[in-house]
């Protein structure tokens, strides 16, 4: 949504479009999970009276909404993107297939996540775990309005410390909240790597899969690393 309060953003859209294009140009394999927070969150709406699972389903058909903006956007800089939404709306995008989606991935193709896990009680982090794990992903890149991971938050207490690296157990032990506990279990149980970010640093993605450091990064302890892949 950029710096607006709601909806969808262009020139923020179009911002991340390029970002994705750039990384794309190395010839890497990338497949986008997206969220809905910036036209709906499930869980605030259920405090404020929506039943929990029906606010969750709204939510998920946010991420679809964000899903074919991002889609669109991709294909006026010439990137070949699939949506693949995990509730079934064939009219709008593909149903998610794990194995299309792979095919898709080894033909070149940007594949785009929507949905959610589609089920209820379950976030986008969940869900970009879940669907990393699916296609053999290499290591997650969590996008986020921050530098890494730190202490506390950042934008309030000028005391926060930032981490470098972390591990799964950190995290859950700190009590940070950059993802949830169930996203960074799948990882940890999986040696998946995360690496969080600052989607607003120009660059950031392309210097991550080239191997900088960048952001935090989050792994086991036997001491998994972000590989630069050619192919």
């Amino acid at each position: 949504m950029g710096d607006q309060s709601y909806g969808v953003d262009p020139a923020t859209v179009d911002y991340i479009a390029q970002e994705i294009k750039d990384a794309v140009s190395l010839g890497v394999e990338l497949a986008i999970v997206i969220g809905g927070g910036n036209i709906f969150r499930g869980v605030e709406a259920s405090v404020k009276g929506i039943e929990r699972t029906s606010a969750d389903y709204m939510g998920m058909l946010a991420t679809v909404i964000n899903a074919l903006a991002l889609q669109n956007y991709l294909e006026k800089y010439n990137i070949p993107t699939r949506v693949q939404s995990a509730i079934e709306m064939k009219e709008l995008a593909e149903p998610y297939i794990r194995r299309k989606a792979v095919r898709h991935l080894e033909k070149g193709r940007t594949v785009i996540f929507a949905a959610g896990t589609g089920n209820p009680y379950f976030t986008t982090d969940t869900a970009a775990s879940l669907r990393a794990m699916e296609i053999g992903a290499e290591v997650i890149l969590k996008a986020t309005k921050v530098d890494g991971i730190y202490s506390s938050d950042p934008m309030k207490d000028p005391r926060a410390k930032k981490y470098s690296t972390l591990t799964y157990i950190d995290i859950l032990k700190k009590g940070l909240t950059v993802m949830d506990s169930t996203s960074i279990s799948l990882c940890m149980d999986n040696k998946l790597p995360i690496v969080v970010f600052n989607l607003k640093g120009q660059g950031n993605i392309r210097k991550i899969l080239k191997g900088k450091k960048v952001g935090t990064l989050v792994r086991g302890n036997n001491g998994a690393r972000v590989k630069e892949k050619h192919q």
